[in-house]
């Protein structure tokens, strides 16, 4: 389950590394990394990937609020050009005991903007799981059932 991800700080580097590797792997889905918000979001509107990975740490909550780097305007732009969200595996296993639940959190209020929007989800990561597991912990976190079986 190892996804071909394009990781960048600038979006003329997005822009370039994506269509590097569409040329490279035409038949494999391609994704997009990054830790600012903006730059996710000029990607999801401007260029032509299939999934977008919003990672989870080093976010700070506010009070009354999560920070999980996804609304409901970047899941319409998402919709409306055909891209899953993805949800990367590795950063929950390899967080310490607070941080996993604060970025299982962020992910359940990521899955529930995705299921009132019809968004599908994938799963990506170097750690290979189980096809099994994965649907269940999609339904532990709040995915609905249209949404588990479209995981893969």
């Amino acid at each position: 389950m190892k996804c071909i991800v394009a990781r960048a700080k600038k979006f003329e580097e997005a822009r370039k590394e994506i269509n590097f590797l569409k040329k490279e792997f035409p038949k494999q889905e391609i994704g997009f990394v990054s830790d600012n918000d903006e730059l996710n979001r000029k990607v999801l509107e401007k260029i032509k990937i299939d999934f977008l990975t919003i990672l989870q740490t080093n976010r700070k909550d506010r009070q009354k609020q999560r920070n999980s780097g996804f609304n409901q305007v970047m899941a319409k732009i998402a919709k409306k050009n055909n891209i899953k969200i993805g949800i990367c595996l590795d950063e929950i296993i390899t967080s310490n005991k607070k941080e996993k639940a604060e970025i299982l959190a962020r992910i359940r209020q990521n899955i529930k903007l995705c299921s009132k929007n019809k968004l599908n989800i994938k799963f990506c990561g170097e750690t290979i799981r189980d096809h099994y597991d994965l649907k269940s912990l999609g339904l532990v976190l709040g995915m609905p059932t249209w949404m588990t079986k479209k995981l893969f």
